[in-house]
């Protein structure tokens, strides 16, 4: 029962990075869209 648990842990620690990964992927392209709209209103 304990390399269940342990299994477990490991896959939710797993799944928890990749979600991170991906929100961090959807905030830099959202910044990256709205510095490439100031950049071209400006000039």
């Amino acid at each position: 029962m304990r390399n269940a648990t342990d299994a477990a842990q490991e896959m939710v620690e797993n799944l928890t990075l990749v979600r991170n990964k991906v929100r961090q992927e959807q905030i830099t392209k959202e910044l990256l869209d709205i510095t490439g709209g100031v950049e071209a209103m400006n000039t």
